[in-house]
């Protein structure tokens, strides 16, 4: 069980039961808790406890934390895996690209993915409506609980913006009435960013550097989380989800609220990559922050994560289930390097990698399970291709980062679906030195770029020992070097930047949205689906089609039930 951080306890758990499609936009648990029966401090502090469980609250039919789904398998990193394309055909759709008709997704994920959302800001609402009944002289905590609450509030709204972008921005101030009369047309994309840094803005103003108890939200998250945001918000787009300008007064924002971070010498990088993906390292210098689960905590199950259970090696006896998520032929590509040990960026993806005679950036295992490697660093349990499900549909290589070892006292099995107290960070200190170093570059100023990319390259070089076989061996042929400064111009170093991020994160789930953002998501993926379609037949039908599958579609259930205000995305 994990120490000293924010225990997150089931209070409100079994109350979020919902009447209708959209009553949660106003909720308020009935039976036991209301406004006037918390009035007490020490219950509100259950109120915002109860709205830091909200923001992980989900499962696999409606994630909230991995964004896999979402964000890996609509990218060129992975593809669905499991059975064949009928198993759980929902991400089926998702990968190809196939929600055209706005109805279909109700049967899908996505729905409840905005639902648990909602859920969830509504928790944060109730609790900031029943904190600012208090005075500061009663409740001497509430503005730093308030802070925490707004962050939490911005975190969801963020989400549901990079999911759905045009959405409903509901807060504590709004009655029942007001919530049916708010539209996910209220305001223009850019006014919509600046709502959610409200909340942001107003966690930095009101709490401190560093927290007691690990887990709550700082200044110094908030700062991280803001730089995320007004990084998003920098690239404009059009109604047609088209980037045509890139905002510089944002993207100074970004480098001076990273620079926040950065000096306050609070956090670094795990000194190996490894760490970030292996229990007992949650809440490292790394983590900036994180949905917080735990295990062997007095309650049944624990606290444990199963949004990613269904991505273990199904082959393997240990597991069983399911062998989803598997990393795609282009991106272990990616992790090939030249004989300059840097990335491949032209011709990477020409043939398959061979990764008995390539030379390639060490973090390819930490991210891919490939055969005859350590699987999960354990050298004495060699990956398999025969853990892969359905080699004939989807190859033979395996996600890894999200998962643990059966042996792992934060790993739970319940029939065939799995979990873990593993957390799931939503921003690590790696976000924020590539966050500022892709400011930099946009800003015209890639010279100062140079050094922060190189500092995540430099601990990947470092991060080899946990990675060997049993006979002491490397399984791969590793060699990655730093960028120069020779031809270090603002296109290369755009390129660099995008290649770490995509290196850096692989199988993270950002992928997807970093596309989007950049304005690169329809050549970048159509060119990916185009070599695919010779390595995979099932993606044959497969086509991003541009100014609309930037975004999800909006739930079909919610135009319903508003009458109409909501209004779908482009294309639906």
């Amino acid at each position: 069980m994990k120490k000293n951080i924010l225990v997150i306890n089931l209070l409100l758990t079994a109350l979020l039961t919902f009447a209708s499609c959209s009553d949660f936009l106003d909720y308020e648990p009935q039976g036991t808790l209301s406004t006037e029966s918390v009035s007490t401090p020490a219950n509100a502090e259950a109120l915002v406890t109860a709205a830091y469980a909200g923001i992980g609250n989900d499962e696999m039919i409606g994630p909230m934390t991995s964004m896999w789904v979402y964000g890996s398998v609509r990218s060129d990193d992975a593809y669905k895996g499991g059975g064949g394309v009928a198993d759980v055909a929902d991400i089926n759709f998702y990968e190809q690209y196939n929600l055209t008709q706005a109805q279909q997704g109700d049967g899908f994920m996505h729905p409840y993915t905005w639902e648990n959302f909602y859920k969830a800001i509504s928790r944060t609402n109730f609790a900031i409506k029943t904190i600012n009944t208090f005075s500061e002289t009663d409740f001497p905590l509430k503005n730093t609980r308030l802070g925490e609450l707004r962050f939490l509030r911005a975190h969801s709204h963020f989400m549901l913006k990079m999911l759905f972008n045009r959405i409903p921005y509901i807060t504590e101030i709004l009655s029942s009435e007001d919530i049916l009369k708010t539209s996910n047309q209220e305001f223009t994309s850019d006014q919509l960013w600046d709502k959610i840094a409200e909340d942001f803005q107003f966690a930095i103003d009101n709490l401190p550097e560093t927290q007691t108890q690990i887990g709550r939200a700082s200044k110094l998250s908030a700062s991280a989380y803001l730089a995320k945001l007004r990084l998003y918000q920098a690239y404009e787009q059009d109604d047609s989800h088209k980037v045509t300008n890139i905002n510089k007064t944002r993207l100074q924002e970004v480098v001076t609220l990273t620079q926040t971070v950065i000096s306050s010498g609070k956090y670094n990088l795990q000194p190996d990559f490894a760490e970030n993906f292996l229990d007992g390292y949650d809440n490292g210098p790394e983590s900036i922050f994180a949905i917080q689960y735990s295990i062997n905590d007095g309650t049944a199950l624990g606290r444990i994560s199963t949004v990613t259970g269904l991505n273990y090696p199904h082959g393997a006896p240990q597991y069983g289930c399911c062998g989803f998520h598997q990393p795609s032929q282009n991106l272990a590509n990616a992790f090939g390097t030249g004989a300059d040990g840097l990335p491949k960026f032209d011709n990477f993806n020409e043939t398959s990698i061979d990764f008995n005679t390539a030379t390639v950036d060490p973090r390819v295992d930490h991210t891919i399970g490939i055969d005859g490697h350590p699987y999960k660093y354990n050298a004495a349990l060699p990956f398999s291709n025969a853990w892969i499900r359905d080699a004939g549909v989807y190859g033979n290589f395996q996600s890894m980062k999200e998962q643990q070892l059966a042996t792992c006292s934060c790993y739970k099995k319940q029939g065939p679906f799995i979990g873990t107290s593993k957390n799931i960070d939503i921003i690590r200190y790696a976000d924020v030195l590539l966050f500022q170093a892709e400011a930099y570059i946009e800003l015209g100023q890639q010279a100062l770029a140079l050094p922060l990319i190189n500092k995540v390259r430099e601990r990947a070089a470092a991060s080899t020992a946990r990675t060997k076989k049993a006979d002491g061996t490397d399984p791969s042929k590793y060699l990655i070097k730093p960028y120069t400064a020779a031809n270090w111009t603002q296109a290369y170093a755009r390129k660099a930047l995008q290649w770490e991020r995509r290196l850096e994160f692989a199988m993270e789930s950002p992928r997807f949205f970093d596309l989007v953002r950049w304005g690169i998501a329809e050549p970048t993926l159509n060119a990916y689906l185009a070599k695919e379609k010779t390595r995979r037949s099932y993606l044959n039908g497969a086509r991003f089609t541009a100014g609309r599958d930037e975004y999800l579609p909006i739930p079909q259930k919610e135009i319903n039930f508003t009458k109409g205000l909501y209004k779908q995305n482009p294309g639906f």
